[in-house]
């Protein structure tokens, strides 16, 4: 399963509300779900819709930036910005598109800063429809005066929330990374999905601390995916990326099941000259060395990792900026999960190498202890 897939949640927990109301796109009496086990019924509804993710490759280029007629989709960005005097500032952005047959479209958007000199971490999110803005290329929406457009390249993202908002234009400096080699992968029962990367993102904007604009550079991550694929019984799993000085860009996933065992494994190196090489399991490892309880939501997560490439001689450590980078996003998506900035060392063909990533972390919460 790719690695976000339970953050459909927010379509598949506005099914059953739907439902209760007897709304649909075109006014119809919504067809009522059968069993499927034990499921959720969000769950089952969801899967009702369920079909083959059409296979038309190759991804094209602007045209397959914009929104899609599927099931689920996502644009997902992560950064890292820095101001003249060298203060970083670690971001995650993210709208997700969720289609569900007649049901009217769902979208769902979230914003993170991570300002690690204040070891402050602020989040929030927002759901909602009609985020797409017609006309032009690639892809531009819009949720409640949260911006996110682009096309070949060079992208353009606006959020704001209290203490912080972000004005900021992307540049990609490589080609998309197509995952799997031809950005296509499946997934068997769940699904199939389209899946890109834009690993290597320059940055030049403003960030907004408080109430005074700072002008800020640096360098974000992008993904996009799309299909007609759902979760179903995931157990979660660990999603890392970095950027090393050196220009080449890592992301590795691991997927769990409910018994918190490791199904599936796979990842990507991209060269700094843009080629992207597939990694699949036996060519990396990932080690946990740490962990850290939240004080938030009970849960345990793993805190600290080692990472080994042996085919490109490359072990690295990564180590979070702070440890208190938790989301609850019940309100948008119906789950909690971790994901935060990451500082990173280690070496390279025996030299001695650093960079900055993000990890995503999920399945790891039952739920808030906060009320």
């Amino acid at each position: 399963m790719p690695r976000r897939l339970w953050l459909i949640l927010a379509a598949l927990l506005m099914v059953p509300l739907l439902l209760a109301c007897g709304e649909t796109r075109d006014g119809a009496t919504p067809v009522p779900v059968g069993e499927v086990g034990v499921e959720p019924t969000a769950t089952r509804a969801a899967a009702a819709y369920l079909q083959p993710t059409p296979e038309v490759l190759p991804v094209r280029f602007p045209e397959d930036e914009a929104p899609h007629d599927m099931l689920t989709e996502w644009w997902y960005y992560t950064g890292h910005l820095f101001t003249a005097d060298g203060t970083r500032y670690g971001f995650e952005y993210v709208i997700f598109q969720a289609q569900r047959g007649a049901f009217p479209t769902v979208y769902a958007a979230q914003f993170a800063v991570t300002d690690s000199a204040n070891q402050r971490f602020v989040y929030d999110q927002k759901i909602g429809s009609d985020a797409v803005v017609p006309g032009g290329e690639g892809f531009n929406l819009n949720l409640d005066g949260w911006e996110m457009r682009g096309a070949l390249g060079t992208d353009v993202l606006k959020a704001a929330m209290d203490e912080y908002a972000i004005d900021l234009t992307l540049t990609s400096t490589k080609p998309p990374a197509l995952h799997n080699g031809t950005g296509y992968v499946e997934f068997g029962p769940a699904g199939g999905s389209y899946y890109y990367s834009r690993t290597r993102m320059e940055i030049d904007g403003t960030l907004t601390v408080g109430e005074e604009p700072v002008q800020v550079t640096g360098e974000a991550w992008m993904d996009h995916q799309w299909g007609n694929f759902i979760s179903v019984g995931a157990g979660g799993w660990d999603w890392f990326s970095v950027q090393l000085e050196n220009n080449e860009d890592l992301t590795i996933s691991l997927i769990r099941d409910i018994n918190n065992e490791i199904v599936m494994a796979y990842g990507t190196l991209v060269r700094a000259n843009g080629e992207a090489v597939n990694l699949e399991i036996g060519e990396f490892a990932v080690e946990e060395l740490d962990q850290w309880t939240s004080p938030h939501s009970g849960a345990i997560y793993p805190s600290e990792w080692r990472i080994e490439v042996p085919g490109d001689d490359l072990t690295l450590t990564l180590t979070p900026s702070m440890n208190d980078q938790e989301l609850n996003t019940e309100a948008s998506t119906g789950v909690i999960y971790w994901e935060g900035e990451v500082l990173v060392e280690g070496t390279q063909g025996g030299e001695t190498i650093t960079g900055l990533g993000y990890v995503e972390l999920t399945g790891y919460s039952n739920g808030s202890d906060e009320q």
